[in-house]
């Protein structure tokens, strides 16, 4: 064999190794990495049985009212995300976090994550609390859920809140949501290396270090596991399920929205009709991003509060 021969035989079979070779430390960094942050992750909330598995909630408040969190579509730790808010509103107000299955503490199901079966979950959790009449306030994906919710169980809602919440047939709303490869990427180890040099995600936000810690314990060990994929997987479906609902026209919706949203068109506008299909809806325009309540959760608590006042005055 001549010599250049060789030479370029050689410098290929290393250029085929090093990969091979760099994706085979990242998997075994991961798995003993993933061990490693498991027995870091710190309990929180109780949980409550609910379809033979185990969900976990986070109580907070004594108030009179008791309000119900839902998340939104990808949140790894809602009873965590949502501590700025709840900080807020449980000064005057009975407030329970939920975390659906595959996220936070909650454990992972095979049951698909279809609107009906999310929404049935939540309300077994509150029904094991002894809780049968609320505020429902989500954020995101968690409007499309309060649709499907507020048609199941009418009666034990008091009203809907929503923090930049999804609406039926928004523009976008028929385009999957990514996840090809992300389960891959995760046994690969190569989401850690991405999420190492990301920085951090949680900079200048209301949490203190620790808490940012579990968020990112709980986002790396729920992110991409099988429940929040088939949740994502099923983004189109939910949607569908929903499409031209309203809710009932007697139910108070009060909708806090991203004032200048450039990513869906009429963002605003879309919510200004949600609000008019009923007897007694109000948008609120904030300044912010999607995760509204991390930034503006005094002006949500207290917009909230007389919201609700005047729903019970009427």
């Amino acid at each position: 064999m001549r010599r250049p021969l060789k030479i370029t035989l050689w410098t290929v079979g290393a250029l085929v190794a090093l990969p091979v070779l760099a994706l085979t430390t990242t998997s075994v960094v991961n798995v003993v990495q993933t061990r490693s942050d498991l027995a870091a992750i710190a309990p929180y909330g109780e949980l409550v049985p609910v379809d033979g598995k185990q969900m976990n909630v986070v109580v907070s408040g004594t108030g009179d009212e008791t309000i119900v969190l839902l998340p939104g579509l990808g949140t790894a730790a809602p009873g965590l995300d949502f501590q700025p808010l709840v900080a807020e509103l449980d000064d005057t107000h009975r407030v329970i976090a939920v975390e659906p299955f595959g996220t936070g503490l909650s454990d992972q199901t095979d049951s698909p994550r279809t609107a009906e079966n999310i929404v049935r979950e939540v309300h077994e959790a509150l029904q094991q609390l002894g809780v049968d009449r609320y505020v429902l306030m989500g954020h995101s994906i968690a409007g499309v859920y309060a649709l499907e919710y507020s048609e199941t169980y009418p009666d034990e809602l008091v009203a809907f809140v929503g923090i930049d919440s999804s609406v039926p047939d928004q523009p976008g709303w028929d385009e999957p949501v990514p996840t090809d490869g992300l389960a891959e990427l995760r046994t690969l180890g190569l989401l850690r290396v991405l999420t190492a040099i990301g920085g951090d995600t949680y900079a200048d936000l209301p949490y203190d270090e620790a808490t940012k810690e579990q968020m990112r314990l709980l986002t790396t060990k729920n992110s991409t596991a099988p429940t929040l994929l088939d949740e994502m997987d099923r983004s189109v479906e939910n949607f569908a399920s929903v499409s031209g609902a309203t809710f009932p026209a007697s139910l108070p919706v009060l909708l806090f929205v991203v004032q200048d949203d450039a990513e869906v068109d009429g963002w605003l506008q879309l919510h200004e009709d949600q609000a008019a299909s009923v007897d007694h809806g109000q948008v609120v325009a904030l300044e912010g991003d999607h995760y509204l309540h991390h930034t503006q959760s005094p002006q949500i608590a207290r917009d909230t509060d007389e919201f609700l006042a005047s729903v019970s005055l009427r």
